[in-house]
């Protein structure tokens, strides 16, 4: 199997999981959103850190210790994944699949909002275009809802933030997780004992089933960032720009289809804006990385197709 066709696979692997991960977190219930995040850090902790023990690779730790930065940078990425998937588990079981799924489709335009904010970059007229929809977009929608979508921007926001941490430090996948995890543990592990003391904790009281799905929720958060890690090691960034959209096409199918939240005509309007400034987003993307490769002999990253999305 060729190292092109390998990438698009891990690629499909790791959305598809992504985008049927409203599926799992329904079938943690009846465990709070803060319980289930709790022990979504632990038990990513202990997966992780097998994994590495495996592949016998925990020098890293010592080097990263020596980089008080980083270390700074460690713990901003770990309050940013931290907000991220609190906030992903409440939209699911508060049954706003559909809003959470809006979230990971505005983020590329977020990444492009924080590309000018914070790293100064300049836009293309077409980056610009793009913009101006998506704003019109949450304007519609927060006219639908009554409200900002406030869950949606937060999924966003702080994923693009997080991304942006992480492109700036350049650790691997699975080194970053363990020192996220590992960074957030302690709290968590003080929130699983002060539930368990108040006899509110669901972990061993529901079933062997859900008690083996949250010990589960460890993998099936590392596995498909390792399978993104192993298809961003093959793919052109323009081709894994276009797969990233799988994952929240897939909740939102979850939303609507298996889940039955509503879809009213002006909340469809709002969503196909974003759609067609994901349109414009993404061709722009790809017509300037065909033509920075025209005129550079070796490749070249376009900033502008963002970054993955993960719940």
């Amino acid at each position: 199997m060729t190292p092109l066709r390998l990438g698009y696979l891990y690629g499909l692997g790791a959305y598809l999981l992504w985008g049927f991960f409203p599926i799992y977190l329904k079938l943690l219930r009846p465990a709070g959103p803060l319980e289930i995040l709790a022990h979504r850090i632990v038990w990513s902790v202990v997966f992780v850190a097998l994994l590495l023990a495996a592949l016998r690779n925990v020098g890293f730790l010592r080097a990263l210790l020596r980089r008080p930065w980083a270390m700074a940078g460690m713990v901003a990425a770990a309050a940013l994944i931290a907000v991220n998937w609190g906030t992903y588990i409440y939209g699911v079981n508060s049954d706003r699949v559909v809003e959470t799924a809006l979230g990971y489709f505005i983020n590329p335009l977020v990444v492009v909002v924080l590309g000018v904010t914070v790293l100064r970059e300049r836009l293309r007229p077409a980056q610009w275009a793009a913009l101006g929809i998506g704003a019109s977009a949450v304007a519609v929608l927060t006219v639908d809802y009554g409200r900002l979508p406030w869950l949606a921007l937060t999924l966003a926001f702080s994923f693009a933030g997080y991304g942006l941490v992480k492109k700036r430090l350049g650790l691997p996948p699975a080194e970053g997780l363990f020192v996220e995890s590992a960074v957030l543990a302690l709290p968590a592990l003080d929130y699983l004992g002060w539930l368990m003391a108040r006899g509110d904790s669901t972990f061993g009281h529901v079933s062997a089933g859900h008690t083996a799905l949250l010990v589960l929720a460890g993998a099936a958060t590392a596995i498909p960032l390792l399978m993104f890690a192993g298809a961003a090691n093959r793919l052109p960034l323009s081709s894994l720009g276009m797969v990233q959209y799988l994952a929240p096409i897939l909740q939102l199918g979850c939303g609507v289809l298996i889940f039955h939240e509503p879809m009213p005509p002006a909340r469809l309007a709002g969503f196909a804006l974003v759609w067609l400034a994901l349109i414009v987003f993404t061709a722009d993307a790809v017509r300037n990385s065909r033509r920075t490769r025209a005129h550079q002999p070796e490749p070249t990253v376009d900033h502008g197709v963002g970054v993955p999305a993960r719940p």
